[in-house]
């Protein structure tokens, strides 16, 4: 059984495992220009912000991070921006006290030595739940699809149109989310972007790069573009728009 710690019930313990969150990123993604913005979700969402944690042992097993939208537009005009788009609306309308309509999910981290256990299902069921205490009964979220860097150029419309024989999504992470109630809506192409000088960016990968164009880097959904000629990097990453309707 596992049970969830807000950071509005215990913001050491949620603060401390959001130190553990940057070992399990890809350097590059920890430059995302809006992720500048994310410690703010602990100071003005913190009841949204939370950990899962072992009910017999304690020990904290992952992750969470969601906002409350004001959102009342058809879920099929979802912004292609995806999780930059919902970081900074879900903070800009809690400073200012608009009601929200729908919770939206921003990041899940299962600690690696607890993959492969179903907490990653436990935990979003865990999201949705912990957003119906607040009238937040469905539930949207821009889902990095965490198999897709194995086909970085694919495109990402065609990437989701993979099923297993048994119906659902090709990719893990789209099938947590397929298997709690979810349905795909549509890419969002824009998700995150990421830019930096050439310097920055192979500190970042760990490459070099001797030539402008698209590069492939370990971990990044679609290639990169490099431009050599005017010393920058930039990187946009697809997500999946997903979308939890009331149960």
């Amino acid at each position: 059984m596992y049970k969830i710690i807000t950071c509005a019930e215990n913001p050491e313990l949620v603060l401390e495992a959001n130190k553990r969150v940057y070992a399990e990123w890809p350097e590059f993604m920890l430059h995302d220009e809006t992720s500048m913005r994310f410690s703010e979700l602990f100071q003005n969402l913190p009841q949204f912000q939370f950990v899962l944690v072992d009910s017999k042992t304690d020990a904290v097993v992952s992750f969470a991070n969601s906002v409350p939208l004001a959102y009342d537009t058809e879920i099929q005009k979802l912004p292609d921006k995806g999780w930059d788009w919902a970081l900074i609306k879900g903070l800009d309308e809690a400073i200012a006290g608009v009601t929200p309509t729908i919770l939206c999910a921003i990041q899940i981290v299962v600690f690696g030595e607890n993959r492969g256990k179903g907490i990653s299902q436990e935990t979003l069921t865990a999201m949705k739940n912990n957003g119906k205490k607040f009238g937040l009964n469905s539930a949207v979220a821009p889902v990095r699809p965490n198999r897709k860097h194995e086909f970085p150029n694919e495109s990402i419309d065609d990437y989701i149109k993979r099923f297993r024989e048994d119906g659902l999504p090709f990719d893990p992470w789209l099938r947590v989310h397929a298997r709690v109630g979810a349905s795909i809506v549509k890419p969002c192409p824009l998700s995150m972007t990421i830019k930096g000088t050439v310097t920055e960016w192979e500190s970042w990968t760990t490459m070099k790069f001797k030539k402008s164009g698209f590069h492939i880097v370990p971990g990044a959904l679609s290639p990169v573009r490099i431009s050599l000629e005017d010393d920058h990097g930039v990187y946009i990453e697809p997500n999946v728009w997903m979308y939890h309707p009331k149960e």
